[in-house]
């Protein structure tokens, strides 16, 4: 599943060459998850700003025109383009303009594109209402985290899956991001400590960070929008290598699932 990490990277693709950009056509292919919300009609002849992300979502101003919302959902994947191919089988919905095509394709159709009249407009406005924040947000800190934690019984990792009080530590990051901090994912969230919330939340930024660093990660087929794959799978510590040696203290990588989601951490580097 792309996780925000492949979604900016997405987006750093192909922004620059979009903004401006005058629509010239919109074409829905098979349903995706929420119906578009508007006659394309309504959207031709209008102008691209810039493109914006907040969490996994992509906002795409049209100007006098709203905008469009766009979600890769679990294995969809936007490409732009300097012609314009035939669509595929999987290809659901393209966004022509006098610069090229953007194309979004997914396979599984999990993804979305809804239109509102602006950010802070349903059906927009709810999407985005109960996210928390980015992780290079200023006010994403130690203090922050161990507040939002407070009582919560879940295990660590699942408060951070959660995405209401910070974006972005899907299920990769968020096992490298505990291994970074040497915190054990089954820790009750509750019981995280103030210097723990401070090393935890500074290895959330490092991680995010390393991973736009590498374009993402590519388990399966994730491209950016020119055909690009990520690389930070290659220098994942703990994510995928169960049963390999860690490479702090030579210990086995261990697996475990959580809420349906494999868990990988080191049993002795990281403590409850």
């Amino acid at each position: 599943m792309p996780e925000l990490p492949e979604v900016e990277v997405t987006r750093r693709s192909f922004a620059a060459a979009i903004q401006g950009a005058r629509v010239t056509g919109l074409r829905l292919g098979k349903p995706l998850r929420w119906p578009l919300g508007v006659d394309p009609e309504v959207l031709l002849g209008s102008q691209v700003g810039s493109v914006q992300r907040r969490g996994k979502y992509l906002w795409l101003p049209l100007e006098n025109s709203g905008g469009l919302l766009m979600h890769l959902g679990m294995s969809g994947s936007l490409a732009f383009l300097d012609a314009t191919p035939a669509p595929g089988a999987h290809d659901h919905f393209d966004l022509h303009t006098d610069r090229g095509l953007l194309r979004l394709t997914d396979p599984r159709r999990f993804g979305a594109v809804v239109w509102a009249e602006a950010l802070d407009a349903d059906p927009v406005a709810t999407l985005l209402g109960g996210l928390g924040l980015e992780p290079f947000d200023e006010r994403f800190d130690g203090a922050h985290l161990h507040a939002a934690l407070s009582g919560r019984r879940v295990a660590i990792k699942q408060a951070l899956l959660a995405g209401d009080i910070v974006v972005g530590a899907g299920n990769i990051y968020a096992c490298e991001s505990l291994f970074m901090a040497g915190i054990d994912p089954r820790l009750p969230a509750g019981k995280l400590s103030r210097p723990r919330a401070d090393r935890l939340a500074a290895a959330v930024r490092q991680v995010i960070g390393q991973a736009l660093e590498a374009g993402g990660t590519t388990l399966r087929d994730f491209r950016d929008a020119h055909g690009v794959a990520g690389s930070f799978q290659m220098q994942a510590q703990v994510y995928g290598r169960e049963g390999e040696p860690c490479r702090r203290c030579g210990t086995a990588i261990r697996r475990i699932v959580q809420g349906q989601r494999s868990t990988f951490f080191c049993p002795s580097c990281q403590k409850r």
